[in-house]
């Protein structure tokens, strides 16, 4: 399952954070770079990754965390790379 939490950005623009479920709550390190799973804005609804997939069509600006949540995006079109921060990865498209 991926948990995600839908934003308003304002002026019709729509944000969403996806995190594979089993994520939410640990944070991960290395280096400069923090994946902090444990704040609100990834605090969601469990969805399964078919309903991911259609709400990704009318997003504006999404933030992907784990690797199942990263593969939606790239068979999206949404996400052409990402890092790794302690073997997770993490993407961001707009």
């Amino acid at each position: 399952m991926i948990t995600v939490k839908k934003y308003d950005a304002g002026d019709g623009r729509t944000v969403l954070a996806l995190c594979d479920s089993e994520l939410i709550g640990k944070k991960f390190s290395e280096g400069d770079f923090e994946l902090d799973l444990t704040s609100e804005f990834y605090a969601g609804e469990e969805m399964s990754e078919e309903d991911v997939k259609l709400l990704l069509r009318d997003t504006n600006v999404v933030n992907f965390v784990g690797p199942r949540a990263v593969q939606l995006g790239v068979e999206a079109g949404l996400v052409s790379n990402s890092i790794k921060i302690e073997g997770i990865p993490h993407a961001q498209s707009a």
